[in-house]
């Protein structure tokens, strides 16, 4: 392909190498080092003037180090006339990081606190000009004797940085023309650029998985291990024509009691694909996992987009009852590291790059968002 350049980062040089391959050309040669106080050093050898440029990182390993060597990679292609800067990110970092505010404990609120505060002793509210002065010279006069009640003194309420904000600014301000990255945690993250992005989706490798790997799937139930996955769940069911359930949890009144999981959906006698956008810690789907076991499903299987894998997640699926768990190959993860019979992995380099040489010759990505278009 005339004037193509794909450069890949270091934090997953064999999906580079996949994706040239299938691209039919090789990797643009770098140098990319670090100094003795951990600055990143990065150095092209390959021309870019006037060309089409794809630079590969995903959000995994060394976040922060490797986001900095995007950055830095895209600048360097900038500053050498590039046409036009590409940043292909299978897993895009910092985008689970909710906008919501925090509680005392830190958590994140289940919902935004109510705009107009309830009246206290049940009084009604007070809406003339002369009540609304009184109510100031009251507040005045309790202010300066310092009489002031503990209701009044509400704790100062913290909220979440607005890091999506941030990391789009970096990207657009280092050089960045266009993104491609793949299952986004929240699809409105798109809203924070000023630059085109086209977010794949894993969901035709997932029904290639599932009606290739999985042995009479069609009486099989697709399960959602929370409310947030349960339109990707159920996309891939109405495609399967498969039966549906989801899990979620019951918030209790009283505080001191734990939500407890709620199966919504018959899963006795049958078995389960959980499917999934991440597995981090791989708390939320062996739970998942687990309630189903108890509610008489067969054999559990599950699908996860990207597979982070981090802290004890390898202990806690091998002590789960999953009996088999599929992952893509969007970050590099522990499980590449750590033999295990249940973890297995799909390809998804076939979907970047079509997606690279569509976006290339200036093709429509739409096909690509099709379960029904077989990808080789």
């Amino acid at each position: 392909m005339r004037n193509l350049v794909v450069f890949g980062g270091s934090s997953h040089p064999e999906l580079t190498d996949l994706i040239c391959r299938r691209l039919g050309i090789k990797a643009g040669k770098t140098k990319l080092q670090k100094f003795s106080n951990n600055e990143t050093s990065v150095e092209l050898y390959e021309s870019v003037r006037e060309c089409d440029v794809y630079i590969i990182q995903s959000g995994c390993g060394h976040v922060n180090d490797n986001f900095i060597e995007l950055l830095i990679m895209i600048n360097a292609c900038k500053i050498a006339s590039a046409k036009r800067i590409t940043c292909v990110i299978p897993y895009f970092p910092y985008s689970r990081q909710a906008d919501v505010p925090h509680k005392a404990a830190g958590a994140p609120l289940a919902r935004l606190p109510d705009t107009t505060p309830a009246t206290p002793h049940g009084e009604p509210p007070l809406h003339s000009t002369e009540d609304l002065s009184q109510q100031l010279l009251k507040k005045l006069t309790q202010a300066a004797t310092g009489e002031e009640t503990n209701r009044e003194k509400a704790p100062y309420r913290e909220w979440v940085a607005r890091s999506g904000t941030l990391i789009a600014n970096l990207l657009t301000c280092a050089g960045a023309d266009h993104i491609i990255t793949m299952d986004l945690h929240d699809a409105q993250f798109q809203g924070f650029f000023d630059c085109p992005v086209d977010n794949l989706r894993s969901m035709p490798l997932m029904i290639k998985y599932i009606m290739h790997q999985i042995p009479n799937y069609q009486n099989a139930v697709i399960v959602s291990p929370d409310a947030g996955g349960a339109k990707r769940a159920t996309s891939i069911a109405d495609k399967l024509c498969m039966d549906f359930a989801l899990i979620h949890k019951e918030r209790r009144q009283v505080r001191t009691e734990r939500a407890e999981l709620i199966l919504v959906g018959d899963v006795r006698g049958k078995n389960c694909i959980l499917v999934d956008d991440i597995a981090d810690t791989s708390f939320t789907i062996t739970k998942a996992a687990a309630l189903l076991r108890k509610k008489g499903a067969l054999k559990i299987y599950a699908i996860v987009s990207h597979a982070i894998l981090s802290a004890g997640a390898i202990e806690s699926i091998e002590r789960s009852a999953i009996d088999e768990m599929a992952v893509s190959n969007s970050v590099v993860s522990q499980h590449q590291r750590i033999t295990t019979q249940k973890i297995k992995v799909f390809d998804v380099a076939p979907i970047f790059s079509e997606a690279i040489r569509r976006i290339h010759f200036g093709e429509s990505l739409s096909i690509l968002f099709d379960a029904n278009h077989a990808i080789v």
